[in-house]
Formats: structure tokens, C-alpha cells, sequence
């Protein structure tokens, strides 16, 4: 059974950290691209971070590059998100992704909110 399991979301001030992460199982985690997107109230879902299976590609949306930083642990099984510097606009639900061809799989998200 595939399972992605996101943990770390809470409430933090502007200008705070939140490290989120995913822990995965059920499949060959090595071997797909992973992924964080975010949603907000009354928005459509947004690609935030990829990384490459071996975790040496990164990509980022414009609107965090630079503040946040995604990697991976093949070992553990796990995806991070380092978000810093954080903004009021960055409050949003983050949910994990994988995928690797037509296989497509996602987490059930965590809670991120910036405000003071």
C-alpha cells in the first residue's frame, strides 16, 4: 500500500522556519522524482519544489526560490521542504508527491500558517 505521510506544518510568524517533511512507503522510493506542491484557500494548486532521484536536481517556483530548499534521504525514505524566510502569502496546505511515469502519488497534506 503506497503511503506518503507529511509532517511539520504548524503556525510561525513571518519571517520564521518550518522544516515539512515526507515519509514514504509502499514503492521503490529511489527511483521517483519527488515533489512539493502547495494550495491555498481559493487557489489553484501550485508546483513548489522538485528533486531528481538521486537528489542532485532541484527546481523551484519562482515565488520561493531562494528561501526554501527541498532534498531528499533515499536511505530514510523521506522528502523535506526548508522553508524560510516565510511569508503570510505562503500560508497553504503542503502536500508530497512522487511520480515516475503514469504513477502518480500524493499525501494528504499539512497545514502551513504565517502569521503573526
Amino acid at each position: 500500500q503506497v503511503q506518503l505521510v507529511e509532517s511539520g506544518g504548524g503556525l510561525v510568524q513571518p519571517g520564521g522556519s518550518l522544516r515539512l517533511s515526507c515519509a514514504a512507503s509502499g514503492f521503490t522510493f529511489s527511483r521517483y522524482a519527488m515533489k512539493w506542491y502547495r494550495q491555498a484557500p481559493g487557489k489553484e494548486r501550485e508546483l513548489v519544489a522538485t528533486v531528481s532521484t538521486n537528489g542532485g536536481s532541484t527546481t523551484y517556483a519562482g515565488s520561493v526560490k531562494g528561501r526554501f530548499a527541498i532534498s531528499r534521504d533515499n536511505a530514510k525514505n523521506t522528502v523535506y521542504l526548508q522553508m524560510n524566510s516565510l511569508k503570510p502569502d505562503d500560508t497553504a496546505v503542503y502536500y508530497c508527491n512522487a511520480q515516475r511515469d503514469s504513477a502518480v502519488y500524493w499525501g494528504q497534506g499539512t497545514q502551513v500558517t504565517v502569521s503573526s
